[in-house]
């Protein structure tokens, strides 16, 4: 396969084990790149150390394969690429884009200047120019800095396949973090960095990270990178409380539907149902569902998984 073809990605985080959110994500993601004959990459997302878990990794892998997604390449584990990530905020340095910033979540609460978007208290630039390096920094307050990214570019425009146009200033979301004071990279500069070195051409995750995206376009031009030409942000499955499946609140695993003997194919036609591919009731592989696929096919809206038919699935 040409280097040129689409290239898609799954990419679980093993801080849990995964819901069937993450089973749809994933699912639409391995069907828009199939769709175009495209390349998958699997990427396990481990930074955050403290929170990922190897047996969350080695459950997630036998997820993805029990609901028949496969993948052409198996890019590194992110906690294997700090090195990578630590260049990357390196280069952003001599840049003058990234400055210490000893700011803890409280204070940036507690900022009468700051505002709150979406993603809460929006960092107010308080550490902007105040220190000379990150060694100025630390013996002035005792505290380890953080790195953030000095976001001063005009508005970030792209194309979202489910949302459509988007267009975000930066003065609404504030410097991002790019190096935690604990010394992990963030998330928005792993997976820039990463999407880049895999050739990743598409992206489709959930639609909380929408505004991410503005945040990593701004990191693919400030690194010289290229970024992922195509972007989809799917709606959540909720459940029947109205709340988006989450492992923090241990909604129900793909682990626990396979052992109580659920048929894959029938959760594969129920994931394609509640995103509007297929009808109900249907079984179906994967790669039943690949040819003709588009994302402007998807539904645009969340789906509220009652407690029927979360039973009926699972009975």
């Amino acid at each position: 396969m040409p280097p040129t073809a689409p290239t898609g990605r799954l990419a679980p985080t093993p801080s849990g084990l995964l819901h069937l959110g993450n089973a749809r994500s994933f699912l639409l993601a391995w069907l828009w790149a199939r769709a175009v004959g495209g390349r998958v990459v699997l990427r396990i997302e481990d930074i955050d150390r403290p929170r990922c878990k190897s047996e969350y990794r080695r459950q997630a892998v036998e997820d993805l394969q029990w609901l028949g997604l496969d993948w052409d390449e198996t890019a590194p584990d992110q906690s294997t690429r700090t090195e990578a990530y630590r260049t990357a905020l390196q280069t952003l340095m001599r840049k003058g884009l990234a400055y210490p910033c000893t700011c803890t979540r409280k204070d940036i609460e507690e900022a009468s200047s700051a505002p709150h978007g979406d993603d809460g208290a929006i960092y107010p630039g308080t550490c902007r120019g105040k220190w000379r390096d990150a060694a100025h920094a630390r013996q002035s307050t005792g505290r380890e800095p953080a790195w953030r990214f000095l976001w001063q570019d005009p508005p970030v425009t792209f194309r979202d396949e489910i949302a459509g146009e988007v267009t975000v200033d930066p003065s609404t979301l504030g410097d991002f973090v790019l190096w935690r004071r604990d010394d992990l990279p963030s998330y928005q500069l792993a997976v820039a960095v990463d999407d880049a070195a895999q050739g990743v051409t598409q992206v489709l995750r959930g639609r909380d990270l929408l505004l991410s995206t503005a945040r990593q376009l701004a990191l693919y031009a400030a690194l010289g990178l290229a970024a992922p030409a195509q972007w989809a942000h799917v709606p959540f499955i909720q459940d029947a409380q109205g709340r988006r499946m989450s492992k923090r609140e241990g909604d129900i695993s793909l682990k626990a539907l396979r052992e109580r003997g659920v048929d894959p194919r029938k959760l594969v036609g129920f994931l394609a149902w509640t995103a509007g591919l297929a009808d109900a009731g249907l079984s179906r592989f994967p790669a039943d569902l690949a040819s003709g696929f588009r994302p402007a096919r998807l539904a645009g809206t969340d789906f509220m998984l009652s407690d029927q038919q979360l039973a009926g699935l699972a009975g």
